[in-house]
């Protein structure tokens, strides 16, 4: 069962964009909230993706903890939150599993989250530092042109803001947003207050993390 997940999964990473996804948010155990951009934060964003990149992405997304066998099923998870994680062994050998079959996690900072889930990550690659990518990086240009990297969309401590990166044989793994807040950009922007302009750079640059790693099967580390 597990070897036909596993197959399902690289078909949906390598190839077109010809077949529906669901994107998966992640819930954690430790404290923090995971659910802090419940509502309309990855259903917004699929919405944008599927009008501008001709993706076919069902807006409805999934709640899966890391260490559920379903994980396998959806290609693209988000994790994100303000404060504590924690994860068990189970959780951490299935996250690495996971990520080295050919799914992605993209973990966005939502304020208060950095000095917790680092600790984490190193458990799920210990070989493995976050490493920043650069402003160059194919990542920020995809249909969406980002000449100077990942924008910054609240402010938080007057930090700029990261692009943090796990790299494993030249494949990006897990993206990590730190001091930029995407998620909440890609939500109502009734619910933080933000402008139609800060809303849409949001959503353009999920758009070009979603179109880097499904169209490009991550090629480009």
């Amino acid at each position: 069962m597990k070897l036909l997940t596993l197959a399902i999964l690289l078909t949906f990473i390598t190839s077109s964009w010809a077949q529906e996804i669901k994107l998966g948010l992640v819930q954690y155990q430790g404290g923090g909230d995971w659910y802090a951009n419940l509502d309309t934060s990855l259903p917004n964003l699929a919405a944008f993706a599927n009008k501008n990149l001709g993706t076919k992405i069902d807006e409805e997304q999934a709640i899966v903890s890391l260490d559920d066998p379903s994980l396998y099923q959806y290609p693209f998870l988000h994790l994100t939150g303000h404060g504590n994680i924690v994860l068990s062994d189970a959780e951490v050998n299935n996250l690495r599993n996971y990520l080295l079959a050919g799914g992605f996690l993209h973990i966005d900072d939502n304020y208060g989250m950095d000095k917790f889930i680092r600790p984490q990550l190193k458990r799920v690659f210990p070989e493995l530092d976050l490493v920043e990518l650069p402003s160059g990086h194919p990542i920020f240009h995809q249909t969406f042109d980002f000449a100077e990297g990942l924008p910054k969309i609240h402010e938080h401590d007057n930090n700029r803001p990261q692009a943090l990166g796990l790299i494993k044989d030249g494949k990006l793994l897990c993206l990590y947003t730190y001091e930029s807040d995407l998620g909440d950009g890609w939500e109502d922007p009734r619910i933080h207050n933000d402008t139609q302009e800060n809303h849409i750079e949001a959503l353009q640059m999920g758009a070009n993390i979603l179109e880097y790693i499904f169209m490009n099967a991550q090629k480009n580390g």
